[in-house]
């Protein structure tokens, strides 16, 4: 457990998830044999679920979790048949933070010059929305890892922190610039210098996540159904449009919304959608 970053002893979490919530992790642990350190379904028509699977070592990511993460993302991403994916843990732990065995004997040459970490943000260059579905322990990359998804579900027993100022160093996957993003300087200020985590009642009240569910993984993978039940190509224009509101200014974002909004009209979606609404009907997407 030292090889975590945790910031006080590990005690289990209480269990939230329902029947159908567990099952459907079962579920996940049958598919796709093909990687080592996640597991990934399809527990729903047009929705992925990848799920974290190194429960010895609490979710602690790695560079060849990362490698298998970023594969399966990738993969799901150019499948046609995939509209919306959910990443989660287990019931337990979500991401308990870096795996530090791999980090403390490296040198700061070894660091710059191989990117270390670079690669562990690619999630965010994936156009398909993102869902983190988590409960239990969520700190330090784990933290950073849920943040780098475009939507955040968390269960009561969710537990966020950025506590890598207790071991000598300050988080290097995003916790400093998505976290300020999200819920300001100051909040973001203190939680970095001491190390001090939060509930997700509080993430929630900060605007970190979206809310806090009983049943979060059931909950992940509704929101997922939804999304991938509407037209595929205005989602990820939404997605888009979105993320550039934290990338630019006001009337920068404006004026690029515009645009995407416009070039939507080149859509079949878009002739489709507002024809069945003109016709009180339900349109039938082409995602074209």
């Amino acid at each position: 457990m030292s090889c975590l970053f945790l910031a006080y002893r590990f005690t289990p979490a209480r269990i939230y998830a329902t029947k159908r919530a567990a099952s459907l992790r079962i579920r996940a642990m049958s598919a796709n044999a093909q990687y080592e350190h996640i597991l990934t379904s399809r527990p729903a028509e047009g929705v992925a679920l990848i799920t974290l699977n190194r429960p010895k070592a609490l979710n602690a990511l790695s560079t060849p979790l990362f490698i298998e993460l970023n594969d399966a993302v990738a993969n799901f991403d150019h499948d046609d048949d995939v509209r919306a994916l959910v990443l989660t843990g287990s019931e337990r732990v979500f991401a308990a933070g870096a795996d530090i065995k791999e980090m403390k004997d490296k040198r700061y040459s070894d660091v710059f010059k191989n990117k270390f970490l670079e690669s562990w943000s690619l999630l965010t260059q994936i156009r398909k929305p993102i869902i983190a579905a988590v409960s239990g322990y969520a700190l330090g990359g784990g933290c950073e890892l849920a943040m780098m998804c475009d939507i955040i579900l968390a269960s009561p027993s969710a537990v966020f922190g950025q506590p890598e100022i207790n071991i000598g160093v300050i988080p290097g996957g995003g916790g400093t610039q998505r976290l300020a993003r999200a819920i300001g300087k100051s909040r973001t200020m203190e939680l970095t210098l001491t190390g001090r985590n939060f509930t997700a009642a509080e993430a929630a009240d900060w605007g970190l996540i979206s809310r806090v569910s009983e049943n979060v993984l059931e909950d992940a993978i509704s929101v997922a159904s939804t999304i991938a039940s509407k037209g595929a190509i205005a989602v990820q224009a939404g997605k888009e449009a979105v993320n550039v509101a934290y990338e630019t200014t006001l009337h920068e974002g404006l004026r690029y919304e515009r645009r995407i909004f416009h070039g939507l009209f080149a859509t079949n979606d878009q002739k489709e959608g507002m024809s069945a609404f003109a016709e009180k009907r339900k349109p039938t997407w082409t995602h074209s």
